[in-house]
């Protein structure tokens, strides 16, 4: 079942609190006809938006099909965090890659937090980028290796934005009984996705690019000139980018065969003005050790944003407001029984390796998905990469394509019966304390 149909209505952002306190412009129109270009990008996501700009400013026609809105998908939706690396330490990389090429993609995570905040200064205000994510650890084993990490980066990298937290530190921090240390990381930051959603497209069409909504891809054609077909036209041009990420239809059989998409979903409570301080001691946001992971932090409204439920299957299940509660009151009892004005959920791409599956799946067409739950920066930086690519300049898309991300087992076919067990057998680990 197709994920860009299953939860949502059509051309409509769903009702989260994103949507609630953004300026969503009229609906672009959608494509009627032939149309030919330089680049056709499938997606008006961050990573869509982003090649859409960079290819445009460097003067190649560029048009964009969106299926529902741009920001429509993860972009618009998401838990707002901007992560430093990868889901995948430093040093599981140098093992994986070697220690130049992980260098290399260590330096392509830095400019993509770089490239999104120097946009938020610039061009997007309205997102509201502050600094600072802090990670939570649950066990003395998990405060270890998080240091060890943080100590890794500062010595190798040179980055020593990441402080160590013990037991007393995390809690004075955020106050949670469960954390028995983590990090503080000044150089990673949390902002309003959708308002840097909708910036980037701003910016995409005073380049230049051509954003079509209501526009949805049914078919890829490969072949000199590829081309992608909707129902109403179709976009031949020299090169097409596959953006869709967790939204992806099955356009691209290699793409699928290491891309799947999950559920994610969000609670934002009513606005706590006076009783934020109970639950933080800085405006930062908050991610933690548990695999299905709990991340959350306050808007600038001073509601609680609250990720932290996984699902497996295409629709949402019935019920994503009691699970949220519960995950969220078991961590902060002093929320218990606030009122939960907002809960959304949309799908997200991941991998097996949990890595971004940055590729060419053809001599003329390029992918970039699989972001796992890092993307708000990196599908910033593989956007950019993949204009690059397009444009002549292909060194810094094959440094990022070397990221390893192994084929799911059964390909596309068997992938989402295989995960779930997997990731059942994982939640349980997390639920008994393991």
């Amino acid at each position: 079942m197709n994920p860009l149909h299953r939860n949502d209505r059509p051309g409509e952002h769903p009702p989260s609190w994103y949507a609630a306190s953004a300026a969503i412009p009229p609906a672009r129109p959608a494509l009627q006809g032939e149309v030919t270009a330089d680049v056709a990008i499938l997606g008006a996501g961050f990573t869509g938006l982003w090649a859409a700009k960079v290819a445009a400013e460097r003067g190649l026609k560029v048009v964009v099909l969106e299926a529902h809105r741009a920001g429509w998908g993860a972009s618009g939706r998401n838990g707002g965090q901007v992560g430093t690396g990868y889901n995948m330490g430093q040093r599981a990389l140098e093992s994986r890659m070697g220690a130049g090429n992980a260098r290399l993609v260590w330096d392509l995570a830095e400019e993509a937090k770089a490239q999104l905040r120097d946009f938020c200064a610039t061009s997007a205000p309205d997102a509201r980028y502050l600094p600072g994510v802090a990670h939570g650890d649950y066990s003395a084993r998990e405060v270890q290796a998080s240091h060890a990490d943080a100590e890794h980066l500062a010595r190798i990298y040179g980055y020593d934005r990441i402080e160590p937290l013990d037991r007393a530190a995390m809690q004075a921090l955020v106050h949670s009984a469960k954390y028995q240390g983590g990090t503080l990381d000044r150089g990673a930051g949390h902002l309003h996705p959708l308002n840097y959603a909708l910036a980037l497209a701003r910016a995409a069409e005073a380049a230049g690019a051509v954003i079509h909504e209501g526009s949805e891809v049914i078919a890829l054609d490969h072949g000199p000139r590829p081309a992608l077909r909707t129902a109403g036209g179709r976009v031949t041009a020299d090169h097409v980018i596959l953006a869709g990420n967790g939204y992806l239809p099955n356009i691209s059989r290699p793409v699928a065969a290491r891309v799947m998409p999950i559920n994610s979903f969000i609670a934002a409570t009513e606005p706590l003005p006076d009783r934020w301080r109970e639950v933080l001691a800085e405006d930062i946001a908050v991610a933690d050790s548990k695999f299905v992971v709990n991340y959350f932090r306050f808007s600038h409204d001073r509601r609680f944003l609250f990720g932290g439920r996984e699902s497996y299957t295409i629709g949402f299940p019935a019920d994503i407001t009691g699970p949220l509660r519960a995950r969220m009151e078991a961590l902060f009892p002093q929320l218990a029984g606030v009122r939960i004005d907002h809960v959304w959920g949309g799908s997200l791409g991941i991998t097996m390796s949990r890595l971004p599956h940055v590729a060419r799946v053809a001599p003329n067409v390029l992918s970039g998905a699989g972001f796992s739950g890092h993307g708000v920066a990196l599908a910033g930086i593989a956007g950019r990469v993949m204009a690059e690519a397009v444009a002549g300049q292909a060194g810094r898309f094959d440094a990022m394509a070397r990221l390893p991300v192994p084929r799911f087992p059964g390909g596309a076919a068997l992938r989402a019966p295989l995960l779930t067990l997997a990731m059942t057998w994982f939640s349980l680990r997390d639920r008994l304390g393991f």
